[in-house]
């Protein structure tokens, strides 16, 4: 297992239910940007409350998972904070209603 982690094919991590932390919200951000995606996607992951980023292709150019105490919250950090990161044209968020799968065994190969 050591080699494993090593080699930086696996790494042991406790996966935390946010719910039971005291954060309320949990929600994707489809977000579009103008100029260099990098960029952004490095300011963006920078911010505490994301908690996942992936620059992506298709409709949007960034995802963004964020985890938050509240609605009230969530609204700020997506209109203040990530609409605030220079290069963000616009946002889509998509609120987690109900967890219905969440698996970590991809496996080895």
């Amino acid at each position: 297992m050591q080699r494993l982690v090593d080699a930086g094919v696996m790494q042991i991590v406790a996966v935390t239910d946010p719910l039971e932390l005291g954060f309320a919200r949990e929600a994707m951000v489809g977000i579009r940007v103008t100029g260099p995606v990098l960029e952004v996607a490095e300011a963006l992951a920078a911010l505490q409350e994301v908690t996942y980023l992936v620059v992506t292709a298709g409709t949007f150019d960034i995802l963004a998972e964020v985890v938050a105490e509240s609605d009230e919250e969530l609204l700020s950090v997506v209109s203040e904070r990530i609409r605030g990161v220079p290069g963000v044209v616009s946002t889509e968020t998509f609120v987690y209603l109900s967890l219905r799968k969440q698996v970590y065994s991809w496996g080895v190969r």
